[in-house]
């Protein structure tokens, strides 16, 4: 998004149109406090970069793979799966 279209929404989060977010961005992105945001990074539960020994920055993109591990399936897909895999049994 470029920077005339971010001035036109004032109100949006600073992280909107930014591949890299500072640590305070980055909890505001995953809707965390900061002490759960810090207990991860500490923990080394969350991908972050400290670039020259400083203040954390977060890849967008790794944010977004986060947040999508430990996808639950819904009972349509497992269904679809299990045919599936008794389909390619029996044809063996």
């Amino acid at each position: 998004m470029s920077k005339e279209k971010l001035n036109e929404y004032p109100m949006l989060p600073t992280f909107v149109g930014k591949d890299i977010l500072s640590f305070k961005e980055a909890s505001q992105y995953l809707d965390l406090s900061e002490s759960s945001l810090y207990k991860l990074t500490s923990n080394s539960r969350i991908t972050f970069h400290k670039p020259n020994g400083g203040k954390l920055s977060f890849k967008k993109s790794d944010l977004d793979q986060w947040m999508l591990q430990n996808e639950s399936k819904s009972v349509d897909v497992l269904e679809d799966m299990l045919f599936n895999n008794l389909k390619v049994r029996k044809d063996v």
